[in-house]
Order: structure tokens, then C-alpha cells, then sequence
């Protein structure tokens, strides 16, 4: 296990007990977006803060926006800081299992230049290793706000920058159905980007939700991208959360340096003279 980016159960349990890092919960629903929230106070990792997606994890929309903008560097740094995050502390990151959400919060760390990881498996696998959770919010003490500084070079901020990049591979983390136009249950426009690849972020994990070995990942990812520089792979899917989890995959499967379409297909549809493409 890469012990960089990935946690156990029982190294999470180790890092706690010797107080070298900070939990954060990131369950969410797209749809009843206090669910989390509510699901984290009756129940958590000891001394795990909270991270809404919505409200902690991204701006607000805009009408030239996808669904979850990134969040300003002085909101997020607020937010490490009020959440007791310094820079001798290692941020781990779940949900309740794959880290579909997780995964957003990982990225951002690292499009700010800070080490962080996943509980692999999230809740589920805390729970599964035997560990008790704890209820109600934590107290906690407020950090100093960090000064924070973006890596530009991890993002494609918009459709126009990925439509001047003409060697980019968009890789699609959104399930089959949605790829194709099948269904579209959040977005006003359904398809895809044309000539991008599909690669569901729910491919990553093995049905218990712990992420599948860096060998077989690193199998699929150079079947499904060839001879594509990883430089050139842009991760994309809904609203630029999920996009992290494929972001995440690579990186544990050793094939560093490919980023993420921050608004992903939800900003993409914004400009209607857009191309989109239906069918696998």
C-alpha cells in the first residue's frame, strides 16, 4: 500500500494515537446535501472534522460555471485552519467507502502543494477493522490560516483552455450510462465530450470500496490510454469531483502527472456552440 497517499484502518488508528494528523468526513449526497453532515454527527472516525462539498470543498455556482467550482484559496485555507490542519499534521480524507467525495478533498491538498492520503475504504473499512466511531462534532482547535499558493500546472480551468490543448485525452469518470447519453440524472444536457475516453471511477475499487492494487491499475489505465503522456491526460466527469478519484488511481498506480477539468461536464454544456458526442 502506498502509505503516501493510501491509509489502512489500523495505520489510520496509529497515525491518531500519536496525534500526527487531522480527519476530515466528506460523506455527501448530490441530492440531500445535509445528509452527510447529519450522518457524520451520529456517527465518525474519533476526532474527524467535517468537510461539506458544497460549502467547504467548492465555490458557489455561476452561470459560467460547472456544479462545484473550486474553492478561492483564502476560503480553503480558512477552512484548513478552522478545522486545526497545520502543516505537521497529515490530512486523511474518507466517506463511507469508495471516497468518490473523498477524493476531492485529497486533490485539492495536493493542487495546494500539501501532503495528504485516503482512508482506503473509508468508514466501512474503520468499522469492518473493529473501531468504534464517535458522535456528536468534536471540540477543536483553530490552526493558523496557512498561506496557500495553487499549482496551475494540476488543472484545466475551463472548455476553452481544453479545447486549445489538442494533444489532451479526456479521461470520463462518470458511469457508463451517463457517458453514452443513456441517462443523465444532474445534468441539463447528456453525452459526452467528444473523442474522450470512459474510464468509471467506480472501476477503481474492489466491491468493498478499498482501491484495487497498483499493478492492475496500472494495467487498465495504459490499456485503456496507450501510448498517451500522463501529462496529457486530463480527468474529467460530472462537476470535477469524481474526476479526482481517476486522478487519485493514477497516482497510486505510479503514473504521475495527468490533471483534472475542474468543471468538468457540467461546465462544458455551459456554452451550447459546444460540441457534445452520445453512444460507448
Amino acid at each position: 500500500m502506498n502509505e503516501q497517499i493510501l491509509v489502512s484502518a489500523n495505520r489510520l488508528d496509529e497515525l491518531i494515537r500519536q496525534e500526527r494528523c487531522v480527519v476530515v468526513d466528506c460523506r455527501f449526497d448530490l441530492v440531500e446535501t445535509e445528509r452527510g453532515r447529519a450522518l457524520w454527527l451520529e456517527g465518525h472516525v474519533p476526532g474527524a472534522a467535517y468537510a461539506h462539498l458544497d460549502q467547504d470543498l467548492s465555490s458557489p455556482v455561476a452561470p459560467a460555471t460547472g456544479r462545484h467550482p473550486l474553492p478561492d484559496d483564502e476560503k480553503f485555507a480558512r477552512f484548513l485552519a478552522a478545522i486545526g490542519w497545520s502543516e505537521d499534521k497529515l490530512l486523511v480524507a474518507y466517506d463511507e467507502g469508495p471516497n468518490a467525495i473523498a477524493a476531492r478533498l485529497w486533490w485539492l491538498m495536493r493542487y495546494y502543494g500539501r501532503k495528504a492520503a485516503l482512508l482506503d475504504g473509508g468508514l466501512a473499512a474503520w468499522r469492518a477493522a473493529g473501531y468504534e466511531l464517535e458522535s456528536g462534532a468534536p471540540i477543536r482547535s483553530p490552526a493558523p490560516v496557512p498561506r496557500l499558493e495553487a499549482d496551475a500546472g494540476m488543472v484545466v480551468c475551463t472548455g476553452q483552455q481544453l479545447v486549445s490543448e489538442e494533444s489532451a485525452v479526456v479521461l470520463d469518470a462518470r458511469a457508463s450510462e451517463r457517458f453514452s447519453g443513456e441517462s443523465e440524472p444532474l445534468d441539463t444536457r447528456a453525452g459526452h465530450i467528444p473523442g474522450s475516453v470512459n474510464r468509471p471511477f467506480a472501476a477503481n475499487v474492489l466491491i468493498n470500496g478499498r482501491f484495487r492494487n497498483a499493478a492492475e491499475l496500472k494495467r487498465e489505465f495504459m490499456r485503456l490510454l496507450g501510448n498517451t503522456e500522463w501529462k496529457n491526460v486530463v480527468h474529467s466527469c460530472g462537476s470535477g469531483v469524481t474526476a479526482c478519484h481517476n486522478q487519485f488511481a493514477m497516482e497510486l498506480a505510479g503514473l504521475p502527472g495527468s490533471r483534472v477539468y475542474a468543471g468538468s461536464w457540467s461546465e462544458w454544456i455551459r456554452d451550447p456552440e459546444r460540441p457534445i458526442e452520445t453512444g460507448p
